[in-house]
């Protein structure tokens, strides 16, 4: 079996301690790609840095709405050229989080950063990973706003009818599908066809049942697979193979 992690973060301090070996392994361990996309302007150089020394870790360069503090609109264009780079699959990071950015002012520069960005995807031709907490509103009408942008809900925050709604973008489940107390996730993943479905862990965060409290990684990713399987009837050798397919196309790997 396959699997193709569409996130994780290997440049988090957490990794410090055995990221190269862990790096290495993934590969016999059947976790043969690998997307990590950058938070802000330092950890998507040291996402990239990544991607240049193991042939199957790809990268994706942007700035979440965590991470403006330290911001300004000048640093897209420093985006911008790292999205240029032969392993840049994506720009993103980016959103919006409501549950961390609270003003009004915070929250309309943080909605003008992600407008910004989903821009610059425009005008690269990239697609684009989404962070949406708390902000599902404003989320789709900037993505509604930029007809010409395709992308991924990270870590699926939207309800089954906006996730069925937006047609033309995948959405990604993470260990949360296999949380007891998760309840939309799982009607998220029933509802929406598998071709629009892709699989992530979000390392370190999210880790899946029955890890919970444990560093999460790529290891862990089958976990995600058997939960989506679970909902979806199917074997998990057929969702790690369509998900897999899925994301090789949307990152344009195919």
């Amino acid at each position: 079996m396959e699997l193709f992690d569409t996130h994780a973060h290997y440049y988090d301090s957490l990794f410090d301690g055995d990221r190269e070996d862990l790096l290495r392994s993934l590969p016999g361990q059947g976790v043969t790609r690998v997307v990590c996309p950058g938070c802000d302007l330092a950890s998507s150089l040291a996402s990239r840095d990544l991607a240049e020394r193991f042939p199957g870790l790809y990268f994706a360069a942007g700035i979440h709405p965590e991470d403006l503090d330290h911001a300004g609109l000048e640093d897209l264009d420093q985006v911008r050229a790292l999205c240029r780079h032969p392993k840049c699959v994506a720009v993103g990071e980016i959103g919006l989080d409501y549950y961390w950015v609270k003003s009004p002012q915070e929250r309309a520069r943080s909605r003008d950063f992600f407008h910004r960005q989903l821009d610059l995807a425009q005008e690269l031709d990239l697609p684009v990973i989404v962070h949406d907490r708390d902000a599902h509103r404003d989320v789709l009408e900037a993505v509604r706003a930029h007809p010409g942008v395709r992308g991924v809900f990270h870590c699926c925050a939207l309800s089954a009818p906006d996730a069925l709604a937006e047609r033309g973008w995948m959405v990604s489940f993470t260990g949360n599908v296999t949380f007891p107390t998760a309840r939309r996730v799982p009607e998220v993943a029933a509802a929406v066809p598998l071709e629009r479905i892709m699989l992530e862990t979000d390392a370190p965060y999210q880790t899946p049942e029955p890890f919970r409290g444990q560093r999460n990684s790529s290891l862990y990713l089958y976990r995600v697979a058997e939960a989506v399987a679970q909902i979806k009837g199917l074997p998990v050798q057929e969702v790690a193979r369509v998900t897999y397919q899925n994301a090789m196309a949307f990152f344009r790997l195919a």
